[in-house]
């Protein structure tokens, strides 16, 4: 019998993003023949491990995030998957968490909740939060917006209270109410840490989501942090599957993989709705307790002192879609959120959304997600 391939993982072990890859790493091992695997200390900025010059394996899967650790891995002549959105070794076959889309899902996020002044708190030293600061500013400004940008000043002293003076004059200087995507959550949750200190109501005077869905991160803030979830356990997976393909001789020179979220963990940091128009938001709520309950419109007008054309112009102009529009949108995240975390069959998924049979629901998941609830629950989920 052929010996398990040995694989080195040269990933930190200090966060939850990375543990979610590992994890994702280890699925795929399950799931097919064994590796032997190589996993040693190691913190993002470390220099090269010594025991890389003389290790005899057949594949790694790194973050390469220093041209250390870049140029100590060129001169290894094995495959390599890289996992990092440094990007240092622009040859080698890449995974990466598409940030396109995890901004989109904020942005969505904050709009839904009638949002109309925005923000992103960054950190220009990595380039996933330069990316989502881009799109994240695209789609605000596709919905008529604009957004502020917080970007650390230069120069900043070891002592960290000089930035949080910093951000909190930034916070001050927003208008209210703001919806704020940090670039990930230990930054969502140093938002609302100052928020709390310079008397910023949340989420009313400022909604705050991030990105990792660190469980204990965004329960341990105060009040709760919504964040965005990638899906890096897939992404894990993947990098592993194409290892595995390439050992066994397949060609993936530069090669990239964007890997889209699974949506967002909604808790008490974004749990507000900024809409100046109280029947508006009346109805809103009222959609979101009971969409899935199977209510139609004339539903909402008992609940709503309107009529049916003018409460669709208000929410034209506030939202951008109709009261069956907004229906059918809270139904099918539903719809997306069972598929991707559940094994429930599609016929108990529809009853659960809210959908009359499954050939109803098929036909507006595929007329609104542009694909299959199958293929969709076959692409998110390893």
């Amino acid at each position: 019998m052929k010996a398990p391939p040995k694989v080195a993982l040269l990933m930190e072990t200090s966060n939850s993003c990375a543990r979610a890859l590992l994890r994702g790493i280890v699925s795929y091992i399950r799931e097919h023949r064994p590796w032997s695997l190589y996993l040693s200390e190691h913190n993002r900025g470390d220099q090269p491990p010594r025991w890389l010059d003389h290790w005899k394996g057949q594949g790694i899967i790194a973050r390469i995030e220093n041209a250390a650790i870049a140029d100590a891995l060129r001169r290894v002549n094995v495959p390599i998957v890289d996992v990092s959105a440094a990007r240092l070794i622009r040859s080698l076959a890449w995974f990466e968490t598409d940030d396109g889309a995890i901004a989109h899902l904020a942005a969505e996020h904050l709009l839904e909740r009638g949002f109309k002044n925005f923000a992103y708190a960054a950190d220009e030293r990595f380039n996933w939060s330069n990316w989502r600061c881009e799109h994240f500013q695209n789609c605000v400004r596709a919905a008529g917006r604009s957004c502020d940008v917080y970007r650390p000043k230069r120069g900043f002293s070891a002592n960290e209270e000089e930035q949080v003076d910093d951000l909190g004059n930034w916070i001050r200087g927003l208008p209210k109410p703001v919806g704020i995507m940090a670039c990930y959550d230990f930054r969502g949750q140093q938002v609302l840490d100052i928020c709390r200190r310079i008397g910023v109501a949340v989420p009313d005077g400022v909604a705050v989501i991030g990105v990792d869905n660190d469980d204990m991160l965004c329960e341990l803030s105060d009040p709760p942090l919504s964040s965005v979830m990638p899906n890096t356990h897939r992404t894990g997976f993947e990098a592993a599957q194409l290892l595995d393909e390439m050992m066994s001789g397949k060609k993936a020179k530069g090669e990239t993989h964007l890997i889209p979220p699974l949506g967002i963990g909604t808790r008490q940091s974004t749990d507000v709705l900024a809409i100046d128009d109280r029947n508006v938001a009346r109805a809103i709520h009222f959609i979101r307790q009971h969409a899935c309950d199977g209510i139609k419109v004339k539903d909402v007008l008992k609940a709503v002192p309107h009529s049916r054309r003018l409460l669709a112009s208000r929410f034209k102009k506030l939202l951008g879609r109709t009261p069956h529009e907004e229906i059918l949108r809270v139904k099918l995240n539903r719809v997306k959120q069972l598929l991707t975390d559940t094994d429930l069959p599609l016929e108990e998924i529809a009853e659960r959304a809210g959908f009359p049979h499954v050939e109803y629901l098929s036909v507006a998941f595929r007329r609104e997600v542009g694909t299959s609830p199958s293929a969709f629950r076959a692409e998110n989920r390893p």
